[in-house]
């Protein structure tokens, strides 16, 4: 029977799973997850979709009801952890209690950024990262005249899609989703949301929030104002590593780890979004915000802790869903220098292949499930596909899957 106690900081997807992950791996020690929010951990993606527009409730956002965490012997601490004590290996909680441990898994994930703007302070401005902030909204929603959302990325666009009404989108790079996406995708999803009703707004910054108490109008880098009772700022999100610095760990973009998201310290992991790691894909130190991310990183770690450590390369994959457009990426896009478009565009089935050097790099596929599954099967082997061999089966995701396997 083990005597070790594996402290897991952070409630959110991955220190969920690395806690579950270790009673499924067959760890007998001490289980301990310390999560800030009240309740029982809970999924996030569905708070910008589902749950925001109503059609979904609480019971749908849990991963697990409050009996599977006594049956599993998970500790729930709800508290904040104030500092961490590596040589003594312990933390500190807000409320002063101190809790030792063998292995500390710091899941602590990621931060709203905040809008460096005056007025960002007003009533009427809001953001959304916990079920909180999605409640706030919901309620806003009911109430609100004009609705401003300020980026372009999966939040703003998931809540302009899921809002039940027409918003303006303010993006200040000349196009959406241009960290993530494609420009083909990217066209794509603007005149998605343009046909919705929604107005967009490319390549104009935000100087300013105006109003007297609560938001009135938003001034834009050009002079225009518009008018705003209500604004979603959606303009990214910075990882949680304060207590990982306090305590002298390297960050470097994240909590910096190896290959087995170990820190320089041998008892710490780091997992989920607050983690940059090195990604094997992109060949680089990356960190990810993804709930594939999260939870195979924290399977990992979960692994290496019940005493089978492997190097950590699972294939980084996403999704967004936007009201009758749902996009899918396999890969990690990066400097691609040839793309290919696969399926039918017009009515918005299709598939983007991305290249770099003759080889296969990702995949992005909107509403087409059938490529997204033979993508993750294909970079999931050895090499990866060529351009010059899906040239030859038509850039047949599914037929050049069955080629390789026959063979």
């Amino acid at each position: 029977m083990s005597t070790e106690t594996v402290l897991v900081v952070g409630g959110g997807q991955s220190g969920f799973q690395a806690a579950a992950s270790l009673r499924d791996k067959g760890f007998a020690g001490r289980v301990v997850l310390v999560g800030d929010e009240p309740g029982v951990p809970y999924q996030r993606p569905p708070l910008s979709k589902a749950y925001l527009e109503g059609s979904a409730g609480v019971e749908q956002l849990v991963l697990r009801p409050e009996d599977y965490f006594a049956e599993k012997d998970i500790e729930l601490v709800r508290g904040r952890v104030a500092a961490i004590d590596r040589a003594a290996a312990k933390v500190r909680l807000e409320n002063g209690t101190e809790l030792g441990y063998d292995h500390l898994v710091l899941a602590t994930g990621a931060r709203n950024r905040a809008l460096p703007v005056p007025g960002a302070d007003l009533e009427g401005v809001l953001t959304l990262r916990t079920r909180a902030d999605a409640d706030r909204l919901r309620a806003s929603l009911d109430a609100a005249g004009d609705v401003v959302v300020i980026g372009g990325g999966f939040i703003g666009l998931e809540f302009a899609a899921h809002a039940g009404r027409p918003v303006t989108v303010v993006e200040a790079q000349d196009r959406l989703l241009a960290r993530v996406a494609s420009p083909e995708i990217s066209e794509f999803f603007a005149e998605h949301h343009r046909t919705a009703g929604h107005t967009l707004l490319l390549g104009v910054g935000v100087t300013a929030l105006h109003g007297s108490g609560h938001v009135e109008s938003v001034e834009l880098s050009d002079g225009r104002r518009l008018p705003a009772d209500l604004v979603v700022v959606a303009v990214g999100v910075l990882p949680e590593t304060a207590l990982a610095e306090a305590a002298g760990l390297e960050v470097r973009n994240g909590v910096v780890v190896d290959e087995h998201l170990r820190t320089e310290d041998p008892k710490i992991f780091a997992i989920g979004d607050c983690a940059c790691f090195p990604c094997v894909q992109a060949g680089a130190a990356t960190r990810l915000e993804s709930v594939q991310n999260a939870v195979d990183q924290a399977r990992s770690v979960a692994a290496a802790i019940a005493g089978e450590p492997a190097r950590y390369d699972s294939l980084p994959w996403f999704w967004t869903d936007q009201t009758g457009a749902k996009l899918q990426i396999a890969g990690i896009l990066g400097a691609a220098d040839r793309t290919v478009v696969t399926g039918d565009r017009s009515v918005g089935k299709f598939s983007v292949l991305s290249f770099r050097d003759g080889v296969l790099i990702a995949v992005e596929s909107v509403n087409r499930a059938p490529d997204h599954i033979a993508a993750r099967r294909l970079f999931a082997a050895e090499p990866h596909p060529a351009y010059a061999d899906l040239e030859a089966s038509s850039f047949d995701l599914k037929a050049h899957l069955k080629s390789r396997t026959a063979a």
